[in-house]
């Protein structure tokens, strides 16, 4: 099989308070990949901007998502990502541009599906940690509607984590191992194959 010229990323992806970020990160630490997240690119951004309401809130986020993007475009060929967003917050069409951009060649997706009042009750814990600028409890009610409602993106192989039940980590791992071989040259894989057995 032909491997993959571009370069590569493993969407996280999820609605907000799904679980999406510490997979992210396991998936990062794992594979020695580079992390990138929406939140952490917004959040100074909002605190520099302070006080921050909904609207201004979505449009620092719509920069967030095209600065990560911005920076993929950056990286040499077969670069891969791990990238944390609900990407369902933008266009299909505007993400699948992002990539062309990018020179994204490979799509990776992996899905933290979880129910309504799940998520629910995750955001409201967390809304005392997070920064100032975040909806608060005013937006569960949404929130548990698009979790219902909310589907994977659908752009290439997809690996669904249920967060209503414990996550089997070992069979993700072993998934993208095989998909990230797949997509990479033969000195490449060597690398991967050393940075997992040294992370086993």
């Amino acid at each position: 099989m032909n491997t993959i010229t571009g370069k590569t990323v493993i969407l996280v992806n999820g609605v907000p308070a799904s679980g999406k970020s510490s997979v992210a990160r396991e998936i990062a630490n794992r594979f020695q990949l580079p992390y990138l997240t929406l939140d952490e690119v917004k959040e100074p951004f909002m605190a520099m901007l302070a006080p921050v309401d909904r609207a201004t809130n979505r449009q620092l986020g719509k920069a967030a998502y095209a600065a990560i993007w911005s920076a993929v475009a950056q990286a040499p060929l077969r670069c891969v990502y791990v990238i944390d967003a609900w990407f369902g917050f933008q266009p299909l069409t505007l993400l699948q541009e992002h990539l062309r951009q990018a020179g994204v060649s490979n799509v990776l997706e992996v899905w933290n599906q979880i129910d309504g009042e799940r998520v629910a009750a995750r955001y409201k814990a967390r809304i005392p940690q997070r920064p100032a600028g975040h909806p608060g409890e005013e937006y569960l009610p949404e929130l548990r509607a698009l979790a219902e409602r909310a589907t994977p993106l659908g752009l290439g192989p997809l690996w669904q984590c249920d967060q209503n039940s414990p996550l089997d980590y070992p069979a993700l791992f072993e998934w993208l191992e095989a998909q990230l071989t797949l997509s990479q040259p033969a000195n490449a894989r060597v690398r991967l194959q050393a940075a997992n057995q040294a992370a086993g």
